[in-house]
C-alpha cells in the first residue's frame, strides 16, 4: 500500500510583507533534506492573518502562486498553504496546493472568523475540495473550519484531513483538542499547521503544529519551535484500522444546506 511523506513547516510570519515571507520560506524549504511528497505552510503564510485584503491580495497568476509552482518543481513535492486572493471584486482566504506537474488544487475557507470580522472582508467558500497524492485523498481546511465537525465530516472521500491555521495562544487548548477529535471521529489522519510568534495586532501564537493518526495519537508534534518535521503516513495501516473498527458504518446520515 502507498506511503505519503508529509512535511509540516512552522514559522513566525513577517507582518504584511509577502516578499520577506517568501524569502524566509525559501531558506526554510532549503533545509528539508529528507524525501517528501507534500510540504504544508500555515494560513495566510505571506501576510499573517489580516483583514487588509485590498492592499495585500494577490491573483492566481501573481508572484506567490508562481513562487509556489517553482518551489514545487524544485522540491519535487507538492507545496500548500493559504493566502489572500482577489478575483474580480471579491477576496478569498484561499488554500492553494501547487504540484510539481504545474497543476493547482484550491479550497476557499468556508467558516470565516466572526471574532475578527473576517466575514466582512472575505467571501465565503461553498465547496469542499479533495485532491490526491500517492493514492492518499487529502481534504484541505482552513483554521476556523476546525470548529465545525459537520463540514469536516468524512463522507468516505478522504484519508488525510489537513488544516492550515493562524490559531492564537489564548485558545490553544481548543486547537489541540479539536485536531485530535477530528482524527478520531473521521477515522483519518489529521494534520494541523499553525504559526508561532506575535502578529501585527499583538496576538501571540503557540504553534502546536502536529501530524496525528486515526487513533488521535501524535505521529509528530512541534510545540512552539520553528522548523519542520517530516513523517510517513501509511495507507495500508489506515485501511486495516477502518476494516477492523468500522465505526463509520454507524454514522448518522445528513445533508448539508446553506
Amino acid at each position: 500500500m502507498s506511503t505519503l511523506n508529509l512535511t509540516i513547516l512552522q514559522a513566525e510570519l513577517h507582518w504584511h510583507d509577502a516578499a520577506a515571507n517568501r524569502r524566509m520560506f525559501d531558506s526554510a524549504l532549503a533545509r528539508i533534506m529528507e524525501p517528501t511528497d507534500l510540504v504544508v505552510l500555515p494560513e495566510m503564510f505571506t501576510t499573517g492573518f489580516s483583514m487588509d485584503a485590498p492592499n495585500l491580495a494577490e491573483t492566481m497568476d501573481g508572484e506567490t502562486v508562481q513562487w509556489m509552482r517553482e518551489k514545487a518543481v524544485e522540491l519535487e513535492a507538492a507545496l500548500c498553504g493559504s493566502l489572500i486572493i482577489r478575483e474580480n471584486d471579491d477576496y478569498f482566504n484561499r488554500f492553494v496546493c501547487a504540484h510539481p506537474s504545474g497543476d493547482l488544487d484550491c479550497y476557499d475557507k468556508r467558516h470565516l472568523f466572526r471574532l475578527a470580522d473576517e466575514q466582512h472582508h472575505y467571501r465565503q467558500g461553498n465547496e469542499r475540495a479533495v485532491f490526491s497524492i500517492n493514492s492518499f485523498r487529502i481534504c484541505p481546511m482552513v483554521c476556523y473550519d476546525l470548529r465545525f465537525p459537520v463540514w469536516s465530516r468524512n463522507r468516505g472521500d478522504y484519508d488525510v484531513l489537513l488544516y492550515v491555521a493562524n490559531w492564537p495562544s489564548r485558545r490553544h487548548l481548543a486547537w489541540e483538542t479539536l485536531l485530535r477529535a477530528r482524527a478520531i471521529e473521521n477515522l483519518s489522519y489529521a494534520v494541523g499547521v499553525n504559526r508561532i510568534g506575535t502578529d501585527g495586532n499583538g496576538l501571540p501564537y503557540a504553534g502546536g503544529s502536529a501530524i496525528i493518526d486515526y487513533l488521535g495519537q501524535d505521529i509528530a508534534y512541534m510545540g512552539d519551535r520553528p522548523g519542520h518535521v517530516t513523517a510517513a503516513l501509511e495507507l495500508g495501516a489506515l485501511s486495516k484500522f477502518r476494516e477492523r473498527f468500522a465505526f463509520h458504518e454507524d454514522a448518522d446520515r445528513f445533508e448539508l444546506r446553506d
